[in-house]
């Protein structure tokens, strides 16, 4: 007598061997490892939101927040004016940004269009060093090289300045900015360097009038991108900066940025207070401006794929 016939999903379900289990593991496990990056995210900013939005909604004007120019939260009355904050995070972007694109596109040509063999390798390793060199050791280099020769250069008796944290700052960038600008220029199609050398065209007339043009959204989103690393340092932009908790006029001028104010201060507010919450806020703007320049740069390098 024959056996009674099986449901068609156990039948299925003998058939699998070690193969299909190893891949559906593998498959769960990529999914949580994409998922989790989603969920801390999350938790972040619900954790920054619950410490600070209360305080912010209820307590804080928003509009002296954004343009009071004191920052006095331990004074009675308490002044919680960000933008000598804002202004001092903006200056000195500017001034790594400055040192920071024309270092980083310099090497990303270099590296993509001219290096060759082995010496492209080790200009890559090199530039991947550079970028674990830790916020610390960059923060001393500011403090005792940097602001000696700085007082001597341009005679100023301050060293710890706006120029000191950004060019330290540029340094920290460039390896993020060079490898995302030649990951840009490599995405050219070889193409048109092979069309534009037909023509009788130079190697360098291929870079600025053929490479870079097709490459400008990378590049753009490489800027943006480096702009964002150079918005949330903290710890050496607050050994190079001085920490001056007002707007600074010149670059000689020492500055605060938000993160090196969260950083200083943050331990020695009482938890719960307007002043611990108060910091939380600024850690809400920090979240959201960094936030919305990855937001952009994305923006423009999926743009420029679907244009493509």
């Amino acid at each position: 007598m024959s056996s009674p016939a099986r449901e068609p999903w156990l039948q299925a379900l003998d058939r699998r061997d070690a193969t299909w289990w190893i891949d559906r593991v593998c498959r769960g496990g990529v999914f949580v490892g994409g998922m989790s990056a989603i969920l801390f995210l999350t938790a972040i900013f619900l954790f920054i939101a619950t410490q600070g939005l209360d305080f912010a909604w209820h307590r804080l004007s928003l509009g002296q927040l954004l343009t009071g120019q004191r920052w006095e939260p331990t004074v009675e009355p308490p002044e919680y004016g960000a933008l000598p904050l804002i202004a001092g995070t903006a200056w000195i972007t500017a001034v790594a940004m400055l040192v920071a694109v024309p270092l980083s596109f310099g090497a990303a040509i270099y590296i993509g269009e001219f290096a060759r063999g082995r010496q492209r390798e080790w200009l890559k390793i090199l530039i991947e060093l550079l970028a674990a060199i830790p916020s610390v050791v960059w923060g001393v280099i500011g403090l005792q090289v940097m602001k000696p020769v700085i007082q001597q250069l341009f005679d100023v008796q301050v060293g710890l300045n706006v120029l000191n944290a950004g060019i330290i700052l540029g340094l920290m960038a460039a390896p993020i900015i060079t490898t995302i600008a030649e990951d840009a220029l490599k995405a050219v199609p070889d193409t048109y360097r092979e069309a534009a050398e037909a023509l009788g065209a130079t190697r360098w007339q291929i870079v600025r009038k053929v490479v870079l043009p097709h490459a400008r959204p990378g590049l753009s989103a490489a800027i943006l991108l480096g702009i964002g690393r150079a918005f949330g340092e903290t710890i050496a932009v607050l050994m190079a900066s001085g920490h001056r908790l007002m707007i600074p006029d010149s670059i000689f001028d020492s500055a605060a940025t938000i993160t090196a104010t969260i950083a200083a201060e943050l331990g020695e507010a009482a938890v719960g207070s307007d002043h611990y919450q108060v910091l939380f806020v600024l850690g809400l703007l920090l979240f959201g401006i960094t936030f919305a320049i990855n937001l952009t740069a994305d923006w423009i390098v999926r743009g420029r794929r679907g244009h493509g």
